[in-house]
């Protein structure tokens, strides 16, 4: 059977507007749903159309975490043997003290809030999504674990593949332009970190959030590009 595509890639799509019919892979089951070969988007947002596969990048809602995902966490309860923290998802996640210190907890002499405190950020990986939205978080891996610096910012997780662009491509960009250091994790938090100066850390953040309004408009890496450039001359520091 051949493939009929009905939207264009990186088009706007509303709920059940018809996107395709015929035999493809659908690679965002969360947001589009097939019946009789037809498939339709379930939410508002961007069609992402890629070889024989197509899905849809939406543009509002929570964090659906996905085993393997990088999640910046916060935490919100410190237990006896693991802590809660809050990925930005409809439940919490668990990171256990075995996972963190990578050794058994002594409850006797140890107390878990002097390694992690409510407030505190971590970046983590997530290990496991099971029964009940159940989510179990792991720091082992280089990089992972507390995070004690750095500024941190929010957009919607939906925004996500628009910072981090085709093939990392804005990524990219915040970063040559600005050189500094920045963790898109997939629960929208943005970590930034040892930028040359507070200019430059500011430009990022501002252009971070310019792409979280106007992901759902083509054009938006010359945008973003140009918008840069007018803060660097703007601020007196060098354009290069």
């Amino acid at each position: 059977m051949s493939t009929s595509l009905y939207v264009q890639n990186r088009e706007l799509v509303t709920p059940g507007q018809l996107l395709c019919e015929g035999k493809v892979s659908v690679s965002t089951p969360t947001t589009v749903y097939c019946i009789d070969a037809k498939c339709y988007s379930a939410v508002v947002g961007l069609a992402d159309i890629e070889d024989d596969k197509i899905g849809v990048i939406p543009l509002e809602g929570f964090y659906y975490p996905k085993v393997g995902d990088v999640v910046i966490g916060i935490v919100t309860s410190v237990g006896l043997t693991s802590w809660e923290v809050d990925i930005r998802a409809l439940h919490p996640a668990v990171l256990y003290a075995s996972d963190f210190l990578n050794r058994p907890l002594n409850p006797g002499r140890e107390t878990l809030s002097d390694y992690l405190d409510i407030g505190d950020v971590i970046l983590a990986k997530v290990e496991n999504v099971g029964r009940g939205r159940a989510i179990t978080l792991s720091v082992k891996g280089k990089g992972f674990g507390k995070v004690c610096k750095g500024s941190l910012v929010e957009i919607s997780s939906a925004k996500v593949p628009r910072v981090i662009g085709k093939k990392g491509s804005m990524l990219q960009l915040l970063t040559n332009e600005c050189k500094c250091e920045i963790i898109v994790a997939q629960n929208g938090r943005i970590l930034i970190d040892n930028c040359p100066n507070k200019d430059f850390e500011e430009i990022v953040i501002l252009a971070i959030k310019k792409i979280e309004r106007e992901a759902h408009i083509s054009g938006l890496t010359d945008r973003v590009r140009e918008f840069i450039i007018k803060e660097k001359v703007r601020r007196g520091l060098f354009v290069g």
